[in-house]
């Protein structure tokens, strides 16, 4: 396996891992009211835990989007057609930064140790969101990467390491370990 294949493969594992993690929070945690997020420690770590694995791997993905953004304008000439093309899908609705406002709004804006004030709704809205537009921004923007980068390119872009590969498999573990038994969530793709 070479390089970009090795990053493209972090990429899928990261949205693959974000779309489980979302969706077990929308699932387990729009099903609950206020009342029962408090009394129930483990509906409570989950929600912690998936909040922070979210957060993190959100801004991951907005980082990389602004690195590809400083990208095509420094690489690129103006007139160039691939400029356009990813200027136009990064103009798109669906940034990571517009998922994570929802994911607050769902988390209800509430710190650690407090109660959250949404409405159970707001999971259900945020995993719409990032399954649906969110998801299909990712789509394009991987479609226009795909043929076009280099290695060095890729790696720029980006920005996966040893280290972030390790943050995010210890994050994903923890989510798995909140989760109520007989409950799991899709492992890495072989390779990643």
């Amino acid at each position: 396996m070479n390089e970009i294949q090795l990053i493209r493969n972090q990429l899928a594992a990261e949205r693959q891992h974000a779309s489980a993690v979302a969706n077990a929070c929308a699932s387990a945690l729009g099903r609950a009211a206020t009342r029962e997020l408090t009394g129930a420690p483990e509906l409570a770590e989950l929600r912690q835990a998936g909040v922070e694995y979210l957060v993190c791997v959100l801004a991951w993905f907005e980082e990389r989007d602004q690195r590809l953004s400083d990208f095509a304008r420094a690489r690129l000439a103006p007139e160039d057609p691939a400029r356009h093309a990813l200027e136009e899908v990064l103009a798109r609705p669906g940034r990571s930064r517009d998922a994570l406002e929802k994911l607050e709004a769902a988390f209800g804006g509430a710190g650690a140790g407090t109660v959250p004030r949404a409405a159970p709704a707001l999971w259900q809205e945020f995993a719409e969101y990032f399954n649906s537009t969110w998801s299909a921004r990712r789509d394009a923007v991987d479609g226009l990467l795909a043929p076009s980068l280099r290695a060095a390119d890729w790696r720029a872009v980006a920005g996966i390491d040893a280290d972030s590969i390790l943050e995010e498999r210890q994050r994903y573990a923890r989510v798995c370990a909140t989760l109520a038994p007989g409950v799991t969530l899709p492992a890495a793709p072989p390779g990643s």
